[in-house]
């Protein structure tokens, strides 16, 4: 549990960013070993699911139990209200498909919004032995001549090819969205950007971890992102360099995503 004396003003201690890293990293483990296994397709995904679900509840429970969770599994903070307090909010699983496939392109994540901010993060990417979270988070890598924007290897959006043409960016093609934000924040690509469906728990982990690491995270018409809200749904957002934050949202503009073209 947080040592009360540990707390800052803010809402979260420095122990959150460790028990934020040390869960991810806790069931990121039990899902690698489930994919080395003998399961397969989707049954291998679904269990996956389940016991990394398991697992971070569980362990969630014991050490912050006045806090409440928001899982993909299993939303127990339905009723919440506008930016309330301490929130949880975790995707056992994310990239089930790239799981079941026993591909890498996966991750765990693990986070805290306080008052609606995600102020605490961590991505497990086991298939890489590699946890990035806010406690330690990487530094700012450096811009190259020409950036990369990572996709959707299934489903890109249809305005993605009209803002890289605009940024003259090369696609790289990618599983989970963490995997995609995590991408960037070890400067493997430059650009992430999304519309069309996803949930608080695709993006809060690797969103507090990028903007940890000093990269741009927002909505995209630039306003801030923000969790715990009574509805989970976040179906849009862009992570970049902040070197390129002018120009990817100003070719977002212009793409006509945020007039759903």
């Amino acid at each position: 549990m947080t040592d009360g004396n540990d707390v800052v003003a803010s809402g979260y201690s420095r122990s959150d960013h460790a028990a934020a890293a040390d869960l991810a990293d806790r069931a990121g483990a039990v899902l690698r070993g489930l994919q080395l296994g003998d399961l397969e397709g989707k049954e291998l995904g679904a269990e996956g699911d389940r016991r990394s679900h398991e697992l971070l509840t569980t362990l969630l429970a014991e050490r912050f139990p006045r806090d409440r969770v928001r899982s993909e599994e299993d939303d127990q903070a339905e009723a919440l209200t506008t930016d309330v307090g301490r929130v949880w909010i975790i995707d056992p699983l994310d990239g089930t498909r790239e799981f079941s496939e026993r591909r890498t392109d996966w991750a765990v994540h693990v986070a805290l919004a306080v008052h609606g901010a995600p102020v605490v993060g961590a991505v497990a990417l086991p298939g890489l032995d590699l946890v990035l979270g806010t406690g330690a988070p990487p530094p700012l890598p450096p811009l190259p001549p020409h950036p990369r924007l990572v996709v959707s290897r299934t489903r890109p959006p249809d305005f993605v090819a009209a803002v890289a043409g605009r940024l003259g960016a090369e696609t790289v093609p990618m599983g989970s969205a963490g995997a995609k934000i995590s991408a960037v924040i070890r400067g493997e690509a430059e650009v992430y950007v999304h519309a069309g469906g996803q949930y608080e728990w695709d993006s809060c982990a690797p969103v507090a971890v990028a903007l940890a690491a000093g990269l741009h995270a927002s909505r995209l018409d630039g306003s801030p992102l923000r969790y715990a809200r009574p509805d989970p749904w976040l179906p849009d957002l862009v992570v970049c360099h902040p070197s390129l934050a002018d120009a990817v949202l100003g070719a977002v503009r212009e793409s006509g995503a945020l007039d759903g073209g």
